[in-house]
């Protein structure tokens, strides 16, 4: 079994910053991709940012130069740094992993969100 736990959500004004964090926990032989998503209300979920194994990240055009996502390959975890947020940020938020685990292969693991309300 595999288990991802965030943290970090909350209320922010809009301009300031909040940290993510998600943490990969069980039977992990190894980990290939870590990202965070989004859904708002009313909208489709969609990709944030990632990071693989090899330290390629890859973000979505609305938050680049305004998120940053980093992980810790030691502990299995993977961070997103938000900075400047707007109202249109403002959503649940997603931990999703790519997982090979000990005893299967490759499976994507989601946390259960975390709320990110922007506003003034």
């Amino acid at each position: 079994q595999v288990q991802l736990v965030e943290s970090g959500g909350g209320l922010v004004q809009p301009g300031g910053s909040l940290r993510l964090s998600c943490a990969a926990s069980g039977s992990i032989r190894s980990i290939n991709i870590m990202g965070w998503y989004r859904q708002a209300p009313g909208k489709e979920r969609e990709l944030v940012a990632a990071v693989t194994s090899a330290g390629i990240t890859n973000y979505v055009d609305s938050v680049k130069g305004r998120f940053t996502i980093s992980s810790d390959s030691a502990k299995n975890t993977v961070f997103l740094q938000m900075n400047s947020l707007k109202p249109e940020d403002a959503a649940v938020y997603y931990c999703y992993a790519k997982i090979l685990g000990t005893g299967w292969g490759l499976r994507d693991y989601w946390g259960p969100g975390t709320q990110v309300t922007v506003s003034s």
